[in-house]
């Protein structure tokens, strides 16, 4: 830790305790206990039951689980292409001369363009580009992932800038010295170095496609329904509880998915 005196540990320790307690974990215990909950008159929840997760793991609220599941996975895929390509584009274009550096920075804004702009502006600027002719996706499934993809491909090239930024470029000399191809220098020293900025990069990307919500709203069909959505559908009919019980699964599942990625960055980092 970087206080080293015993005083100002719990000085620190006590700080977390203040700003996490409140902020934090409150608003999450309160969800967990809602689900749980029978009733809610007073200050503290009262009949304890489980029933809440029987129709929050089963039916509609499963398949809504197994959609936003898909959904992040494909968009977190799809944002982490775009996202690498866009990062190392524009940092091969910020070693040219002052045109090309112009042209990097340029890139860098457009990729990053989406999280300036509220998600509602992102969903209706998909919904009006594709409803017609010839890239329909109204309607089906590829709109919400392609929506989900835009929002979150400025975080994955946000971290590969980061750690493209951070890169020493004495690997990639020492390859091309040796007569390696750009192509294998790539593929063989640059995307391994990257690995667990990648890695970090796929985990934020799934956990905000997990959570989008309003542009999600604008643009689902019926037969594509993700989790928040079912969360906002109980809790705007008053079945709170329901709604805190989908939550909990919610939030179960990113945090496995989370945990998955985590192991794969460790052991990416210790390569």
């Amino acid at each position: 830790m970087l206080v080293h005196s015993r005083g100002g540990r719990w000085a620190a320790w006590a700080l977390f305790a203040v700003l996490f307690l409140p902020l934090f974990a409150l608003p999450l215990l309160v969800i967990l206990a809602a689900s749980f909950s029978a009733h809610w008159s007073g200050a503290f929840p009262s009949g304890l039951t489980t029933g809440h997760y029987a129709a929050a793991t089963r039916g509609e609220s499963l398949q809504a689980l197994t959609t936003s599941l898909v959904t992040a996975v494909t968009a977190s895929l799809l944002a982490l292409a775009a996202g690498t390509w866009a990062a190392l584009a524009a940092a091969s274009l910020k070693q040219g001369p002052r045109w090309s550096r112009f042209a990097g920075r340029v890139l860098d804004t457009l990729f990053v363009l989406p999280v300036a702009v509220p998600s509602v502006v992102v969903g209706l600027a998909v919904l009006v580009a594709f409803s017609e002719p010839p890239m329909l996706l109204n309607g089906t499934r590829w709109i919400v992932v392609l929506a989900h993809a835009v929002l979150v491909t400025a975080f994955a090239h946000q971290s590969v800038s980061a750690a493209l930024a951070r890169l020493d470029p004495a690997y990639e000399q020492a390859a091309a010295s040796l007569g390696a191809r750009p192509s294998y220098v790539l593929w063989k020293v640059k995307l391994p170095l990257l690995l667990p900025s990648l890695s970090a990069a796929a985990g934020l990307c799934f956990a905000l496609s997990m959570g989008e919500l309003s542009a999600t709203m604008m643009l689902y069909p019926p037969d594509w329904t993700p989790l928040p959505v079912r969360i906002y559908a109980a809790t705007d009919r008053g079945s709170t509880f329901t709604g805190a019980a989908v939550a909990v699964v919610l939030m179960a599942a990113t945090l496995l998915v989370l945990l998955a990625v985590s192991r794969v960055r460790t052991r990416a980092s210790y390569r």
